[in-house]
């Protein structure tokens, strides 16, 4: 386990200038300060029994040391952040188990290389992916889909599970900033709900840019079966996290700058804010009725969800929050909402039950919170541990802190209880923090993840760009303990843990011959910033004139005056063929089979000066186009280390003079 860092003051550390003020002490008192101006909070932090990053003696120490050859008990689905990517992390050894190209362009997997990658990416080559999910039945992970949403070109993606590949990328219209995203819990998904986070012109085609009256925010919901969006719901405010309950009745949001400012101190001005809920029956409804509108050319279905709307308190409710609220999370008993101040020190807790009576008209929206601990500076997630317990990140504190549900609403009734169980401090900045199983029925306890923003003097100097640190804590036992730094690439933002057991029964390790992406499908309603952008690899057994079956019907067809088609197969260590003639400029269809039947015999094909690189797994076939060039030889060759005589495995592209 992890001692606590020594002072960075000392003699070790020559050649390196600390300021006298540690890390934390620099952030705490920057940060509050910053957030005492902003909200004027006189208010003072619960002061409770802090757990430093020393360790801490329990009866049973938790294990997290994974020894070679065996497996971690979960699959943690990490946002890659600016990467673009989603990665796979073992979970408690923290060790990297893939990384899935997504948003991005990836030429170890061929991402942006193979046809049907590039159909899928479109024509945007930045990514920042931040909240990944996966689709549920019954209130937990079914192992189907993970999705993940682009932030910066509002787009999501769905990954199939089976191949941790995606199989489609959807482009969200009229919205900027997808930040939340969920998708629905019970029965099954279902719809995946995200928020747009930025409030645009409605519609934002350049003509109202400085009328504020026209900025709104709106609510989508995506068929996550068809990858289709199928409704939308304008808001007033900046929509920014998103949860769903665990009855299939309720989408969430919180949502802040009521007051529609274009600057930060317009953004500040009021004491509230508030989470919006979204009631899907009732939104279906007043759809089926032509209770909507549409933005542009859109062919969408956009519901009013302002507050002064007809559908006000039938379609969507608002709940008045602390201003600029942030996270938003259901406990796994499906009865509370939790709603993390940010700007304030308090978490607001909504009965989910009391939110469907303030539907029905009994009661009001406000009548639904039933507690309002106050818990520190800064908190933005919460997580739970299935026994009652839930634990909050405190982003100007830099500690997670672990409080009771119960105790909070017995509090808020007046009873002189205290809901705060214990702090612990991390290292540094926590946003999200992830419990094992934490978004489920499911929560079991055992693990929790801190994923900081900042790392400094957590680990040896690299450059100016610094890591992120990632911390695992036991919570399993009647103390946090914190057992693991793990350095990550910027930005991860935020995770899922999930069982081992319910990803290997379906991830397959060996492609099926009839499984294969043999197309894509790519379908556009509207322009601008109205346009539908939906690409969909269709999946199917590689026809017979496409897949090479065997080393000796591999061949070369031209066709046409400057297209030709090269029909490869590989079997480690050679290709077939192993050579084959264009000539400069002809446009060619490389499509390549590994024919090897071995688990992980994985190769790769890579092409000098063509921007040719990608990997075939065994029993795949993928395809990839690219110009011929200069006249010259150029020796293709096997990019994954795959035999005895790898970088024997190899053959020429002669590229003839025109």
């Amino acid at each position: 386990m992890l001692a606590k860092p020594k002072d960075r003051r000392s003699s070790e550390n020559e050649g390196f200038s600390f300021p006298p003020l540690s890390r934390r002490g620099f952030l705490m008192a920057a940060g509050a300060g910053a957030l005492m101006g902003i909200i004027g909070c006189t208010q003072k932090a619960a002061e409770v029994p802090v757990t430093t990053s020393a360790p801490v003696k329990t009866t049973a120490p938790p294990k997290y040391e994974v020894p070679p050859g065996k497996w971690d008990d979960y699959i943690a689905f990490w946002s890659g952040g600016h990467s673009g990517e989603v990665r796979l992390i073992g979970i408690p050894s923290m060790r990297v188990l893939l990384r899935i190209p997504v948003f991005n362009f990836d030429c170890t997997k061929g991402w942006g290389v193979t046809e049907d990658s590039k159909a899928l990416l479109g024509d945007f080559r930045t990514g920042d992916t931040h909240h990944p999910h996966l689709s549920y039945t019954d209130g937990t992970y079914d192992g189907r889909y993970a999705y993940v949403q682009d932030k910066i070109n509002a787009r999501v993606a769905r990954i199939r599970l089976d191949y941790m590949e995606p199989d489609a990328i959807i482009e969200v219209p009229n919205v900027q900033g997808i930040h939340g995203l969920f998708p629905q819990r019970f029965p099954k998904t279902g719809y995946v709900f995200c928020n747009s986070e930025f409030q645009t012109p409605m519609p934002n085609d350049g003509r109202d840019f400085d009328k504020r009256d026209k900025y709104y925010g709106l609510h989508t919901a995506i068929d996550g079966e068809k990858m289709e969006v199928k409704w939308q719901v304008l808001t007033d405010g900046n929509q920014d996290l998103c949860a769903t309950d665990y009855k299939g009745r309720f989408s969430m949001a919180t949502s802040y700058n009521s007051e529609k400012g274009f600057v930060l101190e317009e953004m500040m001005e009021k004491d509230r804010d508030y989470v919006i809920v979204f009631n899907t029956k009732n939104i279906e409804k007043a759809i089926a009725n032509g209770e909507y509108m549409e933005i542009g050319d859109s062919p969408v279905p956009v519901v009013d969800g302002r507050r002064n709307s007809p559908l006000y308190g039938e379609a969507v409710l608002y709940i008045p929050v602390p201003k600029s609220p942030h996270g938003i999370n259901v406990t796994p008993d499906g009865k509370y909402a939790i709603a993390n101040g940010k700007l304030s020190p308090t978490c607001t807790v909504i009965d989910l039950d009391k939110v469907e009576e303030a539907f029905a008209g009994k009661i009001k929206p406000e009548e639904t919170i039933v507690a309002q601990p106050e818990l520190g500076l800064g908190p933005l997630h919460t997580q739970f541990d299935g026994r009652g317990n839930a634990y909050t990140t405190l982003f100007i504190d830099s500690q997670i802190c672990k409080w009771n549900i119960e105790k909070a609403i017995r509090q808020y009734r007046g009873e002189n209880v205290d809901p705060i169980v214990e702090k612990l401090d991390v290292h540094y900045q926590p946003g999200h923090c992830q419990a094992s199983m934490g978004e489920t029925k499911e929560a079991d306890g055992k693990w929790l993840v801190s994923l900081n923003k900042f790392s400094k003097d957590r680990f040896a100097p690299v450059g100016p760009l610094h890591p992120d640190n990632d911390q695992l804590i036991s919570i399993s036992g009647d103390k946090m303990v914190l057992v693991k730094d793990e350095p990550v690439w910027p930005e991860p933002h935020n995770c899922v843990i999930v069982r081992r057991d319910i990803i290997e029964r379906v991830v397959k390790k060996i492609p099926n011959m009839s499984d294969f992406p043999v197309k894509t499908v790519i379908t556009v309603k509207g322009s601008g910033n109205s346009r539908y952008r939906v690409a969909k690899r269709i999946y199917g057994r590689a026809s017979d004139d496409e897949r090479v079956t065997s080393m000796d019907k591999a061949r070369v067809e031209r066709v046409g005056e400057r297209e030709v088609h090269v029909y490869m197969a590989s079997r480690a260590p050679v290709f077939s063929p192993t050579s084959f003639k264009v000539k400069e400029g002809d446009k060619v269809r490389l499509i390549v089979t590994n024919l090897d039947k071995t688990e992980d015999l994985t190769h790769g094909v890579g092409i000098p000066r063509h921007n040719v690189n990608f990997i075939v797994n065994p029993q795949e076939t993928r395809v990839v186009e690219f110009t011929a060039g200069l006249p010259g030889v150029y020796w293709y060759y096997c990019t994954w280390f795959c035999h005895a005589l790898h970088l024997e495995m190899r053959g020429r592209m002669i590229v003839e003079p025109r």
